[in-house]
């Protein structure tokens, strides 16, 4: 009869985060590090004092940890001031937040500052992210707030307005107004969410944009662009869409290093505008241009649609006034799409929903959103090209319902979009961290309810896949396939990666998507033990052995005797099995351990002695030689160990089944440093199993008496 323990074997207690009624959301935000704003400013302003903050302090553990460290000469001359001992009359903003109040500073955060510019476009997810009524006047406290999408959950971010400057300049971000802050602000918050200034440097634009706004991005390589790009693009911008774009740079050491024709490599741009004008020529011609802005608020395009050409002349004043044309030196600039196209490699749009944006249709879309994580040696499987441990990945069951209401071609499918992102790597790049090559693939399933094994992804292909692996924090695509089941296989490029990542499966009809879980139960006879008939040749070796070291009271002889019955203790129960152990030579292993033996004991011992008599030792020796044969068969080189991926099936033919967090506890706690897990390990991991399983089993059996 199957056992269903839940909350059992725990070594260290896993919980999972309670949602609460609309806690995490845009109105009801998390509270970063603890910190309630409107508390902390109340207490400011009853104490009459201006608010540091203790939780990312005015100090060098701040600013970074080696470029911005403490070894570095970079540090030595800045200075922590508030904007009030920077200037007269520092204002929080200055005449409305706009794409202009972003110049960067010394801080390769360039990916920041063209999501930020993107951002004031959209007045609404500004004043989002930037909440409005903050200043240096009113009930000033010194204390500033700002919302952000992290990981499904919207946090709000508490700082004081202490930023680095040298010589009374800001050292990092900064506005063309020397009195006005806000953006200064937001990327110290920023900094603070990822634990320093340092973590900024070197990103992508379309990670600012999702935690700006929560959307979903598509990128598109301008070498493989579609037709209807400009159509995109300019729909883009109607819906909110933040958009940036970049130009590859193939060697490294040449990133961000400025072109002939203006632009820079390596570097990362806003598109602010895509637009279409006539032309004062013979033939009346329409041009299509955008508009871009490079964050160091200078260096400019120079071709045809710059600031100074000739094109502006064949236009009208009206047309440039719809442009809003200007020529300034402020790092924004017009150029043709043809142009766009030809110079700039990647465009990124992240979209508020993932509604294409080729056609005119709107739809309200499904969100599904899966937590998991990768564990070395146990979960951390690597990709397709690895299939002894691909099939470990954490797998989720997509269940698409519904077929879309306007079918491409009569074809019934469903359309929908999967997006990985990994978790926490900027973060913790202060202790070495880069990300992953990360990517997924999705196969059909039908009914299937356990963790799917491996021989299924050896004789079935892939349905769906993204495109590549790439070292981008999150990878996106968009699908359409028929309503069925389906079970998505997230994964790194290489096995033994451990990382956290965020799984969301939006659809434009109902779906569910769920982590295929093992039910926890065990399922497997208890061997009876053999008669006084039955005895066979190894249980005369074992009782000459058992009675040489316990010892027999009615002929005298020393040992641990009790009453007229032999019994052993754990550490004579170690000198037993490892005599006998030692004598299988097929078995390389260096025996069993004092620890493994009290558990053996702990399981076994009926009648409450601390010690194991013969019939409980034979009972016990059975389980042994079936554990044992198992662990023989995935140790296929006859090593002494098996691999921790190989101990998920090990466990289920010892007849336990288990769920993910199990299985991650069982590699933590018995896998050596190389991943691999010892003979005694595995008898030990088994006996806990059967104690935990057998107590649970009494206990319902208890319940089921009253």
């Amino acid at each position: 009869m199957p056992y269903t323990p839940s909350g059992f074997f725990c070594d260290r207690l896993i919980r999972e985060r309670e949602r609460r009624d609309g806690e995490g959301s845009v109105n009801k935000p998390l509270r970063f590090s603890g910190q309630d704003f409107n508390i902390l400013k109340q207490e400011c302003l009853q104490k009459r004092v201006l608010f540091e903050d203790d939780t990312f302090p005015a100090t060098v553990e701040s600013l970074g940890y080696k470029e911005l460290g403490h070894k570095s000469n970079k540090v030595k001359n800045i200075v922590w001031k508030r904007p009030k001992d920077i200037c007269d009359n520092p204002q929080f903003i200055v005449g409305g937040a706009s794409r202009t109040d972003i110049c960067q500073g010394d801080l390769g955060d360039c990916w920041l500052l063209a999501a930020i510019a993107s951002l004031t476009l959209n007045e609404k997810l500004l004043y989002r992210v930037v909440p409005q009524e903050q200043s240096f006047s009113d009930n000033y406290a010194g204390v500033f707030h700002f919302q952000f999408w992290r990981y499904g959950d919207w946090v709000d971010v508490v700082i004081d307005d202490r930023i680095p400057t040298f010589n009374n300049q800001l050292v990092f971000t900064k506005s063309a107004e020397r009195n006005e802050f806000w953006s200064a602000l937001l990327e110290k918050a920023y900094a603070k969410l990822h634990g320093s200034y340092e973590a900024l440097k070197g990103g992508n634009t379309t990670e600012a944009m999702e935690d700006f706004t929560g959307g979903v991005t598509e990128f598109y390589e301008m070498k493989e662009a579609p037709k209807e790009l400009y159509k995109i693009m300019k729909k883009a911008l109607e819906r909110g869409s933040l958009m940036g774009c970049s130009i590859d740079s193939l060697v490294p050491a040449r990133f961000e290093t400025r072109t002939a024709t203006g632009l820079v490599k390596g570097h990362a741009y806003s598109v602010t505008a895509v637009e279409e004008c006539k032309q004062n020529t013979q033939k009346e011609s329409k041009v299509r241009l955008v508009r871009l802005r490079n964050p160091w608020g200078q260096v400019e395009w120079n071709g045809p649609w710059s600031d100074n050409s000739k094109e502006w002349a064949t236009i009208s004043k009206a047309e440039k006034d719809k442009l809003q044309h200007q020529n300034a030196e402020d790092g924004e600039f017009w150029m043709s799409f043809d142009d766009f196209k030809k110079n700039y490699t990647k465009l990124e749009i992240c979209n508020l929903t993932p509604d294409a944006l080729d056609d005119d249709k709107l739809h309200k879309w499904t969100v599904s959103v899966n937590e998991g994580r990768w564990v070395r040696g146990c979960s951390a499987g690597g990709c397709r090209n690895y299939p002894d441990t691909f099939w470990t990945n954490p797998q989720y069951r997509l269940r698409l319902l519904e077929e879309d209401d306007d079918p491409e071609d009569n074809e019934v499918a469903c359309t929908f979009v999967v997006a990985l992102m990994q978790k926490n790597r900027r973060k913790e790049r202060k202790l070495g961290a880069n990300l992953f090559n990360i990517g997924f693939s999705i196969y059909e399933m039908h009914g299937n309810k356990q963790h799917m094994q491996k021989d299924f992804f050896l004789l079935n292909s892939s349905k769906a896949r993204s495109k590549a692996y790439i070292n981008l924090r999150e990878v996106t695509q968009r699908f359409r396939l028929s309503p069925g089941e389906y079970v998505i296989i997230p994964s790194t490029y290489e096995p033994h990666q451990e990382g956290e990542f965020i799984l969301r499966v939006f659809s434009e009809k109902r779906n569910t998507s769920e982590e295929i879980e093992n039910r926890i139960e065990a399922d497997h006879p208890v061997p009876a033990p053999a008669s006084a008939g039955e005895e066979s040749e190894e249980d005369q070796q074992f009782r000459t052995i058992f009675q040489q070291i316990a010892g027999d009271v009615s002929t005298g002889e020393p040992g641990s005797a009790r009453g007229t019955e032999m019994e052993i203790s754990a550490s004579e129960l170690r000198n037993v099995l490892n005599r006998v152990v030692s004598e299988q030579r097929e078995m390389n292993t260096e025996g069993f351990s004092l620890e493994s033996c009290r558990s053996m004991i702990a399981l076994m011992d009926m009648d409450g002695t601390g010690r194991l008599n013969l019939q409980e030792f034979r009972h016990l020796w059975i389980k042994i030689k079936q554990w044992q044969g198992i662990f023989k068969h995935y140790d296929t080189e006859q090593s002494g160990c098996i691999s921790s991926y190989e101990m998920r099936n090990a466990v289920n033919d010892a007849g336990f089944r288990l769920n993910n967090q199990l299985y991650d506890i069982i590699t933590m706690r018995y896998a050596n440093e190389n991943m691999n897990i010892d003979f005694d390990s595995f008898i030990s991991c088994l006996v806990r199993l059967e104690g935990m399983f057998s107590k649970w089993n009494s206990q319902l059996e208890k319940c089921g008496s009253y």
